[in-house]
Order: structure tokens, then sequence, then C-alpha cells
């Protein structure tokens, strides 16, 4: 269960440097982040000496550290436009497509470079820039900071407080709550004089949780037992059997998935694909169906292969764990292994702080961290411990893939899926003979270039670049088979090096600029006192082990906030991601801290936090509107009502699947992505199998970078290369065109349809079915009066058609179920 030893992979390169000034509030914390991680570092350092306000001369009229002079350009027009990268001059400048305007004028960018910033035009180049230019905003720092960080001062911050035990207020409507959740929202309603709105329906309640714990809609049969039950447990019933209930580690792995920036390839310039990515992303499905505690979920994910385990079966999972550490986007096609190195590093450094500790230690790269109390000094102790970690992901050498990486095997008495087919010996024997004779030919033909360059003639090095990309394809392909043709156990993963190294403290960030050496540790702030030293390995295990600790601030308090945002919609801490100064401050601290005990105490047991929650008086209020209410809260933080929502991407299709009969609960093994396998025809078979209707649940369908399926990314997915806990909700018209004009959409309306006219002899017991299946409730009067009227005027169109040989009952049919899966009913969570 050893990887194969591969070159160096790990260590980064741009500069990463933090916001300078407040973000704009119309921007997204996704949409930040990229900006002030992949935008401004890069303006900063390549741009600011000729193109800002503190330039000694300002050239060509254009400044870009400011969002005006950016969009306003200078003498040639506006330099970006957001969403055109054609119609950018910047794009066009660092791509130096035009000799007469090259940017920057003393080395073209790296391609990865390039990619970000015409990713940022795409996304509509978000600049939270609203403030003072940057000669300004470089004068600004936080309570802490003076020449040098304070940590001790930075402690007394909130979030890096450990959570304190606050006892339960006191309310003057006793009779209203539940449980101390209760009592501590209505006392701060009490406290601005506000009262909280009745409780939701039944029938409304039922289709929220159901929603909310699975990802689907309740069946009508769920619904009938559920109606049925007038004991006061039937509530609870309901929610112990969705929590049992597969379906849900299936919804609930994917919000993780979100937070962990699963993707299946590498995205950026070269975007190789991950064919067992797939292996991570059901692990993280099967330890929330088995409620794996969250510290030991934690744990695994940064150190599994490094802890304690009862037999092979038991060590594959854990090792499985730490494809969290693998699954990142890479600049695959980086040709410095330093930087690649240190780009790597700094990845994970930024998944993990952001996703376990709600905090961006990442900003802390290029400099001291300019608002939270984190020393860039920090940052590099936590680097040497994953510069001193071999990361695994698995893809060939060939032309954009500079960076290859074998894989972990781990063996058939793992007892886990290969996810794709075997070959026979003489099959494997044939692929081995290829590689051979690949090799032959690259050595004839580079013997035969250096003939060509001694004579002074041209060498056919476009051969040579082919069969070099050939031998990787071959040789991945090959990898995959035991020598029996057998397919190997392969998954994503993180080994200890054999020889641990410190880093040094890069200069601005740059590989080519390392200073002193600082040993591998902890951030300091998060300890009330010096952190101990790293004594064993890499220090992946200890940083593991901390991370899992009640000493730990942060770890607990960050996870029960996320559970609240995926419940109501919105966190404690609305910037799920950033409990530093530039998030927000939470709307109920005593809350979040007593959550964070509860559920350290409970044995970190997600499914026991969740149900606490929903069972809450809470959660179960109405959405409905209160005048006073609104007019003291109008953004409902003291959750005074439950805030109607939008079904995300994957419940919407995987409710359509639903209703239409058509969800497959058993899907293949593996992903289309592992069978694909890379090289060119793997990559027209993907694209090939990505066109074709799936029927298994959304958290099933490939996520490659660049290439996430129109049912998803339509509706609000997160970008699987940035931690997202708190997905975008949009409402634009290109989902209505979908809902109505997409091909698999009116496929399955022509299934629900048959389900619909399968049920019941008549039409009125059709239309009632048809409700009860999509929406959960029976039709109103008026919704039937309305359906009889659109069925009377498809009567008489179908007697006009029928005259002429036509049919036109199934169409009626199928319009009416696809108006109901269109319909903004569908779409929301009351």
């Amino acid at each position: 269960m050893k990887p194969v030893p591969v070159s160096l992979p790990a260590l980064a390169a741009l500069a990463l440097a933090p916001a300078l000034t407040g973000a704009d509030a119309g921007l997204s914390d996704e949409q930040t982040r990229f900006f002030e991680r992949k935008i401004r570092p890069v303006l900063v350092e390549k741009c600011y000496d000729c193109h800002s306000a503190s330039a000694k001369k300002v050239k060509g009229g254009l400044v870009l550290d400011t969002k005006d002079g950016t969009l306003n350009g200078g003498d040639n027009g506006p330099a970006v436009v957001p969403g055109n990268i054609d119609d950018s001059l910047l794009i066009a400048a660092i791509r130096y497509g035009n000799k007469d305007m090259e940017m920057p004028p003393k080395g073209k960018l790296p391609d990865s470079v390039i990619a970000d910033f015409e990713t940022w035009v795409k996304m509509g180049a978000p600049d939270p820039r609203t403030g003072p230019t940057v000669a300004d905003a470089n004068t600004a720092s936080a309570q802490w900071q003076k020449k040098e960080i304070d940590v001790a001062a930075g402690r007394s911050f909130w979030a890096f407080q450990p959570p304190k035990s606050s006892p339960t207020p006191t309310v003057k409507n006793t009779s209203w709550p539940k449980c101390d959740i209760d009592r501590f929202i209505l006392a701060r309603m009490e406290e601005k004089g506000l009262q909280p709105v009745a409780d939701a329906g039944r029938l409304e309640l039922l289709r929220r949780v159901t929603f909310d714990l699975t990802g689907l809609p309740p069946t009508p049969d769920l619904i009938q037992v559920y109606m049925k039950d007038t004991s006061p447990d039937a509530f609870a019933r309901v929610v112990d059997n969705l929590l049992a209930s597969e379906r849900f580690g299936e919804y609930w792995g994917r919000h993780w998935l979100d937070v962990a920036r699963y993707g299946e390839s590498a995205g950026r310039d070269a975007n190789v694909l991950y064919p067992f990515a797939w292996r991570y992303r059901d692990w993280v499905i099967d330890a929330l169906n088995r409620d794996l505690p969250y510290n030991e979920f934690v744990k695994q994910q940064v150190a599994g292969d490094l802890l304690p385990y009862k037999d092979a079966a038991d060590q594959s999972r854990k090792i499985v764990a730490t494809g969290f550490l693998a699954i990142g986007s890479k600049p695959q096609n980086e040709r410095n292994p330093r930087q690649f190195a240190l780009e790597l590093a700094d990845e994970q450094i930024d998944t993990l702080s952001q996703s376990v500790l709600g905090i961006t230690i990442a900003c802390a790269r290029c400099h001291d961290h300019k608002f939270d109390p984190i020393p860039q000094k920090d940052y590099y102790a936590l680097a040497g411990i994953f510069l001193s970690s071999e990361t695994l992901y698995g893809t060939n050498r060939g032309l954009q893939n500079q960076n290859a990486s074998d894989l972990i095997d781990l063996g058939h008495e793992s007892g886990m899926p290969a996810g794709f087919e075997g070959i026979s010996p003489a099959q494997r024997a044939q692929l081995a003979n290829r590689l051979e004779e690949a090799k032959g030919s690259q050595a004839e033909s580079f013997r035969t270039a250096q003939a060509a360059r001694r004579a002074g003639k041209e060498a056919d090095n476009l051969r040579l670049l082919a069969l070099r990309q050939q031998i990787g394809t071959i040789s991945g392909e090959l990898n995959r088979y035991d020598e029996s043709g057998n397919a190997r156990i392969l998954a994503m993963g993180v080994y200890d090096r054999s020889r641990p190294v410190d880093s040094p403290v890069f200069n601005r960030g740059e590989a080519t600029q390392p200073g002193a050496v600082v040993p591998r540790g902890f951030v300091q702030v998060l300890f009330q006192e010096t952190p101990p030293p790293v004594r064993h390995g890499s220090g992946r295990l200890e940083l593991a082990e901390w991370l899992a600790s009640r000493d730990n601030p942060q770890t607990a308090r960050v996870m029960v906030n996320r559970m609240w945002r995926w419940l109501f919609g919105r966190g404690i801490v609305p910037t799920v991601d950033n409990f530093g100064a530039m998030g927000e401050k939470p709307s109920h601290p005593e809350l979040l801290d007593h959550l964070a005990l509860r559920f350290m105490d409970h044995g970190w047991s997600i499914k026991k936090m969740v149900r606490e929650i929903v069972l809450s008086r809470t959660y179960q209020l109405a959405t409905l509107h209160a005048p006073q209410n609104f007019a003291a809260d109008p953004e409902n933080t003291l959750c005074w009502r439950m805030t109607s929502r939008t079904v995300d991407a994957e419940s919407l299709r995987d409710a359509m699947l639903l209703v239409s009969g058509k969800l497959d609960l058993y899907p293949q093994e593996g992903s289309v992505v592992a069978r694909a396998n890379e090289g060119r025809e793997g990559l027209i078979r993907l694209f090939t199998t990505l066109q074709e209707p799936r029927y298994d649940r959304s958290v099933y369908l490939p996520v490659v970078r660049d290439l996430v399926p129109e049912a998803l990314s339509l509706f609000d997915f997160a970008n699987p290369s940035l931690v997202t806990g708190d997905r975008e909700s949009t409402n634009v018209p290109a989902q209505s065109l979908y809902l109505l004009n997409n091909k698999q959409v009116q496929e399955l309306s022509d299934a629900f349809a048959r389900r619909v006219y399968a049920s019941a002899k008549d039409q009125p017991g059709r239309i009632q079915f048809a409700f009860w299946t999509a929406l959960g409730r029976a039709p109103t009067a008026e919704e039937v009066r309305a359906a009889y009227t659109f069925f009377s005027e498809y009567t008489q169109d179908a007697a006009k058609a029928k005259s002429k040989g036509a049919d036109l009952t199934p169409y009626a049919w199928s319009a009416f179920c696809q108006s109901l899966m269109a319909s903004a009913e569908f779409r929301h969570l009351d």
C-alpha cells in the first residue's frame, strides 16, 4: 500500500495578498476571494509601478489601483470589459499578442496567471476596491498590527477565544421555546420588541425537512403516512428516518464537497483529469452516513495515512480520506518544480484554513496578514508541514502536464471497488509492447534530432513532443493494471516524505526570494499560549490532532455554523468561510458557542446536531411576513421567521428525476472520468459521455473543472476550485429557459406525464396525483379550474389534430407536468 515514488511536486509562486480595502457588498465571498488571491497581488507587483496613483509617471493614462480606473482604462480605452475577454485590452496585453502593447514589459506572466485573469474577466471582473488607492490602503492595519503583529493582543478577538458556556437566557414568553436553541433566539427577539411568526403547516414542514436532510421532495407515500400520524412524536420520527437514510450522506456529503472544493480535474490552464477523485467523494458520503464523529472526520482528511488502523480495509479508508488535500486545482503546466510545490502547499493551506478554521491563513503568504493577527512566518511554519508531505493525484506527463504524479495502490485487500474494468493478460502485454515501441521511437527520433542539429538542420521537434505525449498516455494506462491485467485499486492521497523540511519565508511569496528558515509549526493566535513544536515527521499528524481537539477554538464553532447555514440559508456568522476581522460578526454569539460546546459534548455527531436544530421551534417557523418585524430586521438575522429559500442545483435536478420516476439510486461505481482515462481518446470518450442523459443523483455527476454539467452550472453550483460554504442563489431568465427547453427536462416531463396518466382513470385524480407528487400538496380550487381550462383548450386542438391523424393528448399531459416542474413553487422551500 505504498505510492510509486515521484519527482517533487509542490511549492508556490504568485504573490498572494489580502484585501486592502473593504469588500463590495454586491460581491459574493467567492468573487472577492478570487480577486484578492489571484488578481490584486499580480496587479500590485507587476503593474502598479507604472499604472497607479503612486507611480512617478502614469503610463498611457491607465491606473489599475482602483476599480473605476481599471474599467475606464487609459488612452486606448477600457482596460477590462466585464464578461468579454476579446474586448479587454488588459487581456490582450498580458497575452503578448500585440508587440506594441505587451504587459508587463519585463517578461510575460506565467500561463496559469494569464488563465486566472481570463477567468476573472469571464466572471464579470468582480472588484471589491471601493475605497482608497493602493497607496492609501497600504497604511491600513488591524488593531493588533503596528510594525509587528502583536499575537497576544490578537488572541482577544472573539473568534480566537475558546467557546464559552453561557447560562440559558430567560424569556418572557415561556410557552414558546421547545429547547435551549429557541430560548437563545427568542431572548434576542424580545430585546428588540419582536415576536416570532406562527409555526409552519405540517405539509410545509415535511417538505422543508425532507429537502434539507436528503435533497429530495417527500413522496406521496411518506406524506400519507405522516399526515395520518397525529402523535406528538410524528415529526421526530420522520427526522430520525431521514437521518438514517443513505440519502442523507449523499446530500450532506455534497455540502462538504463544496467546502472541500471537490473536482475531477486540475482546472487552470491544462485542466488534466483526476481519474480517481471520485473515491474521496464516496468516502465523504459514507462517512456522513456512518456519522463518523466530525473531529475524526477532520483528522482523517488531514492525516489519515498516519493514524492507527484495524485492518487493511480501515487503513485504506483513512488513506482515501487524505484525498481532501490532493483534489485541489493545480497549475499542472508549471515548469518550475519549486514554484509548483509552493503553489500546491498554498492551495492546501488555503483550503484547510478556510474549511476547518474559518480563517484566511493564505493571505499571510506574501507579508503579514493585513487584518488578522497572523505573521508571515506562521504561514511558512504551516507550509513546511505540507512541503514535507507527498501529494499523489494521478496524472500522466504530457505536453500540458509538467508535474505528473502517480497514485496510491491500496491493494485488493482493501475491499474497495476499482471503478473500471480490467483487461486480459494479452491486452496488457500489448500495451506494454506499445510502450516499448514508443520509447524506441523516441530514442531513435532523439538521435535523428541530434544529428540534424549537428548538421545545422532543423530537428523534428513536433515528433519528439508527440512521442513524449504518447509515452505518458500509454504509461498511465498501463499503470492502471497489475501484471495479470486486473484493475488496480488506486486512490489520490498524501504521504509523509522520508525527509521532512522546514520552509524559508519567501519574500513577497516569490519562489526566487527565500529568506530565513522557520521551523514547522502552527498558527500562534489559535493557541492561548506558545504552540508546541513539531516533534514527529512532517507534523501533519500533530496538526490533525490539534485541529480535532477541544483546545482548538474554531473547529467546532465553524462546523456548527455551517450546519446552521445549510438548514436556515444564513449562518449565525454569515461569512461562513471567514471568521476573521474581515468577516461578519455572529448575530447570536452565545448561541454559537452553546452549539459548539453541545456538538463536542455529544461526540462531535453531525446527525445529533442536525436533529437538535430541526426539532427546534425556530427551524419549524413559517415563512410568513410580519411588517413590524420586517421593519426592525429586514434581513431576518434574528430568525423571527424561516427564510424562503431556493433549492440548490442538485436538489432541483434530483427532484425532477424523482417525480418522473427515473431516479436511479444505485449508480455505477466510480466515475466516467476514471473510465475515460487520460489522453486524447479518453477526452473524446469523456466529452461524448457527458452529453448522454444520466439518471443517478447529482452528487455522482462528474465534476470536471470548467466543464460542470449545465443542469448544475446554471443553478448556482459551487465553483469547484474554491472553498464554498455559502452558495449564491440567483433567479435569472436562463434558468427558466432551461426548464422549458432542455431536452432532458422535456424527457423527464414525458416520463412524469406517463406516471400521472397511469395513476388514475379520470382527469381529477390525475391532477391530484400530479400536485401531490410535484409540490407535496393538493391543488387549490383555482388551480384545478386552471388545469381544466388548460386541458379543455388542448382537447379542442387535439380534435383538430386527430382529424389529421395526430394525437395531442400525450403532449397535453407532458406540458402540464413540465409546467409544475418549472414552477417557482417546485424550486422553492417555504
